[in-house]
């Protein structure tokens, strides 16, 4: 059922003006019934006890029938004049990828309760919104600390990406704050990309107080590479709730915000500070509206004519019409 109403949702008819035809019908039936009044004869009798003896036959009964084929014929030939055709399209779909790198910060004070249930945990979350929303980009997770790794190179496979994003956790690595080391392990992910638009998004909440690269040397190379930066300051303003082993503790938020925004201005992107998930959220939502990937689209349409099978259907009713109409309902003289 839900297949054939598919099929006539697709239906399209060439000469839907024929559909004007079916007006026609307003005034035969108007016709039909004066002419049947004036015919019908009529005579004064005492009493209706002795009609009600006489039984009525089935083709009294039925003498409408043949009007009834006659009509739905009138129909389905109309619907076959409309020319009803089905059309099936092919898009070919040219895509300009972007490519992105998520350099995600896994130090200890990630584990700050400002947002929920950490930080880690709702960037964990939010990045993940943000790769499902981007199917047709390749993206690649870079994760920093004291040093940083490759969690996962540029992939179109977000599958894969999303099982790697979700194994993220803390104190794998060395603790620290190398954002440098962070920005350039991202570069180099990126460094033989030929993607049109290559971008990376960047996210901390501390300064940088580890590792072998300068943050500023690392945006140079970014620039030189036409790598465009989004960073990101997660933090509550003044202190954060933090986990202690008799229940939460406050620490200070201190965030390099002067660092993050010299790398986005000098890579030509953009410094965000967030203090909560729904902010967070709001700002993965804009990198997205910024950094979409262009898409153009061919559509080559095929029509296929459907009103043989009206024109037949429509054809044996009005014979059946005939057949009816005279043989089996005929009337006398």
């Amino acid at each position: 059922m839900n297949k054939l109403l598919s099929v006539l949702k697709d239906i399209e008819f060439a000469s839907p003006y024929y559909f004007y035809l079916l007006l026609l019908i307003i005034p035969i039936v108007a016709w039909q019934i004066w002419k049947r009044n004036k015919m019908q004869a009529s005579f004064t009798i005492p009493s209706f006890e002795p009609l009600h003896k006489i039984s009525t036959s089935w083709r009294v009964r039925y003498r409408w029938t043949p009007w009834v084929f006659l009509g739905i014929a009138f129909l389905f030939i109309i619907i076959a004049l409309a020319r009803p055709q089905t059309s099936f399209r092919l898009k070919d779909i040219e895509v300009e990828g972007v490519d992105i790198v998520i350099a995600l910060d896994i130090s200890g004070s990630m584990k700050a309760m400002d947002f929920k249930p950490n930080r880690l945990e709702a960037c964990k979350k939010v990045a993940t919104e943000f790769i499902e929303g981007r199917p047709t980009d390749r993206i690649g997770l870079v994760l920093y600390a004291g040093e940083a790794f490759t969690q996962s190179p540029i992939t179109s496979d977000h599958q894969t990406l999303l099982g790697l994003l979700d194994q993220v956790k803390f104190d794998v690595i060395e603790d620290g704050t190398a954002i440098g080391d962070g920005l350039g392990t991202a570069i180099n992910r990126l460094r033989d990309s030929d993607a049109k638009s290559k971008i990376i998004i960047l996210l901390s909440d501390g300064v940088n107080n580890r590792g072998y690269i300068d943050p500023i040397s690392a945006a140079e190379i970014a620039k030189n590479q036409n790598i465009k930066v989004y960073t990101i300051g997660a933090g509550s303003m003044g202190k954060a709730p933090y986990p202690g082993p008799f229940g939460p503790v406050y620490i200070d938020t201190e965030i390099d915000e002067q660092l993050l925004k010299e790398i986005a201005l000098s890579t030509g992107g953009k410094y965000f500070r967030v203090t909560n998930n729904e902010k967070l959220k709001a700002v993965y939502t804009e990198i997205d509206k910024m950094e979409k990937t262009l898409l153009s689209e061919k559509v080559y349409e095929n029509k296929s004519d459907l009103f043989s099978p009206f024109l037949w259907i429509g054809l044996i009713l009005f014979l059946i019409y005939i057949i009816s109409n005279h043989f089996i309902f005929k009337k006398n003289p």
